[in-house]
């Protein structure tokens, strides 16, 4: 599903949607996998574990993390494990690589120096950070109309669906620029630069990796700080986050307690001018530039106590930079009847906001969930393709767990999170 059709999402409508049956068959090695539970629920929120085993079974998904918070509350913090591997045994704060549930981080980030007074919305990213083009192209003349905000809210006019998305264009980069492989972040900025706009800013939503990397960018030059540093001095150690980093690319370059990703495909490394044929999550791209818009490790436990910021129970950003970040755009509601804040989808309904954002890469499916009735919850799994060929879209995976708290009438009043910080 592309981004464009997230408007359809989340609506008070879109809270019952069934879900999706058992696979009908198993593969043999399936067949030899065992169901394995970690960490603490409260009592009454079985049906979270069931929608989970429903999920992560019918496509062989081997670890998979929930975690529920309700009014600030951590109510349930779950590892899951469908494997033959004795050995592998997810935990409530077993790390996932993020995909794009990590630009929430960068948008917070950025709201951050805004709210310190070091960064204006209103500033051109032409007036931040060096946009210089490649020798023999020429940047589009509409470039310095590219402001933080439209960045933050994807209004920067490239378009993936019209020009191929250049954080994903590694070895043309490489070719272009006469550098060698692995390329670094100032490589793909460098090649953005001289891309011609799809649309004129302001005027288009399309989502771009690509403006989120020059966020990251932002953040480095007016912070004087690395970007990791920066986040996690500013936006997770106020809350007590300290597993949250940024992830690697490779087999063997894993963190602490990260899980391994599958998929069943292999491509081409991005990491040498062979192209040596690689699984896809470990090597096809490039995690450590993507950190901004991508590239984040997480566990699904940090991430709901991440989402605390947007309840306004933490001292990171204030109401008026909240407010901010879930802000309509200057190009108002989508067909959809949403639209995209800073970081975050945007849906109003009755009685409040429901927030959400997915995330996806090769070995990565993710996402997060904030409801206007006070309840939030961020999945974490380590696969998105698999040869049952049934989807992994935000729909699908959310819909089952809108019906559980559609149907849960008592709600526990325990929290967990002193478990856990």
């Amino acid at each position: 599903m592309s981004r464009r059709d997230f408007g359809r999402l989340l609506g008070v409508a879109g809270l019952g949607i069934a879900a999706p049956a058992l696979a009908g068959t198993r593969s043999a090695r399936a067949a030899t996998r065992t169901w394995r539970v970690s960490g603490s629920a409260g009592t009454g929120l079985g049906g979270f574990d069931t929608a989970m085993k429903t999920l992560m079974q019918a496509r062989n998904i081997p670890c998979g993390s929930l975690a529920v918070m309700r009014e600030g509350r951590l109510i349930l913090a779950r590892g899951y494990t469908w494997s033959d591997d004795a050995t592998l045994s997810v935990q409530p704060t077993s790390l996932f690589r993020l995909a794009s549930l990590s630009k929430a981080i960068t948008a917070t980030a950025v709201m951050r120096l805004v709210q310190d007074g070091a960064l204006s919305l209103a500033t051109p990213v032409t007036e931040l950070i060096d946009m210089t083009p490649p020798t023999g192209t020429t940047a589009d003349s509409r470039l310095d109309q590219v402001t933080v905000r439209r960045l933050l809210q994807h209004l920067g006019g490239w378009d993936r669906d019209i020009t191929p998305d250049p954080t994903y264009q590694d070895r043309k980069i490489a070719t272009t620029l006469g550098v060698p492989l692995p390329i670094g972040k100032d490589d793909m900025v460098k090649y953005g630069a001289g891309l011609k706009l799809d649309h004129a800013p302001g005027s288009t939503y399309a989502y771009s990796n690509y403006g989120y990397l020059l966020l990251g960018q932002i953040v480095e030059k007016v912070s004087g700080l690395p970007y990791a540093t920066y986040v996690q001095q500013k936006v997770l150690s106020p809350l007590g986050i300290s597993r949250v980093r940024p992830g690697r690319s490779l087999q063997g370059d894993q963190a602490p307690g990260e899980v391994p990703y599958y998929s069943q495909y292999t491509g081409p490394s991005v990491f040498d001018a062979a192209g040596t044929t690689v699984p896809t999550p470990y090597g096809s791209f490039n995690v450590e530039n993507r950190t901004a818009m991508g590239g984040w490790l997480s566990s699904a436990v940090d991430h709901v106590k991440f989402t605390q910021i947007f309840d306004l129970t933490t001292s990171v950003l204030t109401k008026s930079s909240v407010d901010a970040m879930f802000a309509k755009p200057e190009t108002g509601l989508n067909s959809g009847g949403s639209y995209y804040g800073f970081g975050w989808f945007v849906r109003d309904v009755t009685g409040g906001q429901n927030t959400w954002h997915d995330g996806s890469l090769e070995g990565t499916t993710t996402i997060v969930t904030r409801r206007y009735d006070g309840i939030t919850w961020a999945v974490l799994f380590d696969q998105r393709d698999d040869p049952s060929g049934l989807p992994y879209d935000y729909t699908t995976i959310s819909a089952p767990l809108h019906n559980v708290a559609n149907a849960t009438t008592t709600w526990p009043t325990i929290d967990l999170f002193s478990q856990y910080y």
